[in-house]
């Protein structure tokens, strides 16, 4: 799936993320403001360990799934990740999380890639998203209204590879 992200950002491109995306998640994890981090940890996180990088980027696409945001003509740099992680007691629902770099955000990024994400989610059986958020993270909690409208409505996709 290509974006186009409003105000002439360069084309992003959202794909299934990778093993050996490793490196682009720690480095795109560097661009992020600290506030942007907290929200998403909801506490500092300077690194992550190496345990905690294979758990995000080994995914299985069955229970856990996720996407990352690319620049089109730099996919080295990753801008945007997105993804859900099946509840072990509940299989049709999954929590959800959605990351996107400060200059991106409020342009559509998170919106795509949480639809993206409710797709997928459908065609796997999951009918409900779930989320741990700040209260005080309202961006976050729209995005998580819009998401949660898209997997009601049966939302599609189609990934680049």
């Amino acid at each position: 799936m290509t974006l186009r992200p409003s105000d002439g950002f360069p084309e992003l491109l959202v794909r299934p993320i990778r093993p050996d995306d490793k490196e682009c998640l720690v480095a795109g994890l560097g661009r992020l403001s600290e506030r942007s981090v907290y929200q998403r940890f909801l506490s500092p996180k300077p690194r992550l360990t190496a345990s905690e990088l294979r758990y995000l980027t080994e995914v299985d696409f069955t229970n856990h799934y996720a996407l990352v945001a690319v620049l089109a003509k730099h996919p080295e740099v990753l801008v945007a990740v997105g993804r859900w992680v099946r509840d072990a007691e509940d299989p049709s629902a999954a929590e959800v999380a959605i990351v996107v770099a400060d200059d991106l955000q409020g342009r559509g990024v998170g919106t795509s890639l949480g639809g993206a994400l409710a797709a997928a989610a459908r065609e796997r059986g999951v009918d409900r998203f779930t989320a741990l958020m700040l209260p005080t993270n309202t961006a976050a909690h729209r995005l998580f209204a819009r998401i949660s409208d898209q997997l009601a409505a049966g939302a599609t996709a189609t990934l680049a590879a």
